[in-house]
């Protein structure tokens, strides 16, 4: 897969991995470097919070509840959302369009004064956006040290297990991704993988 490398000097890096992999201690990592990171999520949320196109489509979905006082409830949202893989779809299906015109406005613009920029999402596999980058960098943990992780910032053992069940296995997502890197370990020891991987392509 490394033959897209030569394709072109403007490359388009995608960063992801499930919940508590560490793709956004990596990607602060890349960003701390001088490169331009893209967060996805954030993106999405601030389209969430704010585009009236989508608050309509929420709301009809799933309620008034979801935007009490003109306000979004996250936790409400969540609470409705996330146990039902249906309605999973749905909201994606609200978000992502707009969100990923927005990812790929923002790729363009960077491109015109940088070589390479980069996007973290998590999604990436699930929501079939392959097609986006010219390489994709996989971060990948052990369950049981992911749930830790989620845990120590205060989410709930259920709602990871949850949220863990709507994302691709890992092992799946590592038989198409350009670079794997494990992390297990700290917060130093991945910045040195996100350092492995700036050596490996500028």
């Amino acid at each position: 897969m490394l033959s897209k490398v030569a394709d072109s000097n403007k490359r388009k890096i995608g960063i992801t991995g499930g919940i508590g992999s560490g793709k956004s201690v990596f990607s602060a990592a890349l960003k701390e470097k001088g490169f331009p990171v893209i967060l996805a999520d954030d993106i999405a949320k601030e389209i969430l919070a704010n585009d009236p196109e989508v608050r309509a489509m929420i709301i009809k979905e799933f309620g008034q509840l979801a935007f009490p006082g003109n306000k979004l409830d996250r936790k409400y949202l969540a609470e409705k959302v996330f146990p039902d893989p249906v309605k999973v779809e749905i909201i994606n299906s609200i978000i992502h369009p707009p969100a990923i015109q927005k990812i790929n406005s923002l790729m363009k613009s960077e491109l015109l004064k940088q070589n390479i920029v980069f996007v973290e999402a998590a999604l990436i596999y699930e929501s079939e956006l392959e097609g986006m980058f010219d390489l994709i960098v996989l971060i990948t943990a052990e369950d049981e040290i992911k749930m830790k992780r989620k845990i120590a910032q205060g989410m709930s053992e259920s709602d990871f297990l949850t949220r863990l069940q709507h994302q691709i296995k890992d092992e799946e997502k590592a038989k198409i991704a350009d670079f794997i890197f494990i992390n297990n370990g700290d917060k130093k020891d991945l910045y040195k993988k996100a350092e492995l991987l700036l050596k490996l392509i500028t």
